[in-house]
């Protein structure tokens, strides 16, 4: 039993979702500590050329508040300026139909406030599309506490882990705490190469964007290509 916990990250890169594809269970950390100015509310997509950043604004009543706590704020019009953005970026690019798709289910769900159930829902459709069978949990619904590795080997007990795969940049607390001398588990780090893909209106190959960049240039079956890096990979005729 493979199992991936990362939190819910808005527009995310294709690594998050190579990261759920490889999981038999993948839990998404929705009650983790929200950390400001992190990938937790923006992402970057291209736009003449260049990696311009989106981010969401948000509503805080408090410090330590969790990502379900953490409220989208809507006075600021967000939704309405991304998606005129992304327009504007992908328009005319091969698969534009997919990628407006997704940001428009951002621009439409006024009534998901919730800064964690709001990338949720727009993970869960990248998931959808794509078709992953992966068991896709949250967190916060599994009355699992404790902190860092701590709480990681908790949540890998609960649901039967036999393997861990973490993102790389946990390695270094996943290490430091200890985590292969305390568990049985089988530890495994998803080092996903995020190879070039043909990226229409770019000079050079711009890496680590967004899905929406991934999917307005090479479609929903060749972002599963992609992340699975078989045989032609970014191609989606």
């Amino acid at each position: 039993m493979k199992v991936a916990i990362m939190q819910p990250t808005y527009m995310p890169w294709a690594g998050y979702l190579r990261l759920v594809a490889r999981a038999d269970r993948f839990v998404y950390l929705d009650d983790a500590q929200y950390e400001r100015g992190t990938w937790h509310q923006r992402n970057r997509v291209l736009l003449n050329g260049r990696a311009h950043w989106l981010t969401v604004p948000v509503r805080r009543l408090r410090l330590g508040e969790t990502l379900l706590e953490v409220q989208v704020e809507d006075a600021a019009h967000w939704r309405r300026k991304h998606l005129a953005l992304v327009t504007n970026a992908y328009g005319r690019h091969p698969h534009a139909d997919d990628a407006l798709a997704l940001m428009r289910l951002a621009a439409r769900s006024t009534e998901v406030t919730s800064l964690a159930l709001l990338n949720i829902a727009l993970i869960e459709h990248c998931c959808e599309v794509m078709g992953l069978v992966t068991e896709r949990l949250r967190s916060s619904t599994l009355g699992v506490g404790g902190a860092r590795t701590g709480r990681v080997l908790s949540i890998c007990g609960l649901l039967g882990a036999t393997t861990y795969i973490s993102p790389p940049g946990a390695r270094e607390y996943l290490e430091t705490d200890g985590f292969k001398e305390q568990a049985a588990i089988k530890l495994e780090f998803d080092e996903f190469p995020a190879s070039a893909y043909p990226q229409q209106g770019a000079c050079g190959f711009v890496s680590h964007l967004s899905v929406l960049d991934v999917v307005a240039n090479i479609g929903w079956k060749g972002l599963a290509r992609y992340i699975a890096g078989g045989d032609n990979a970014g191609i989606d005729p």
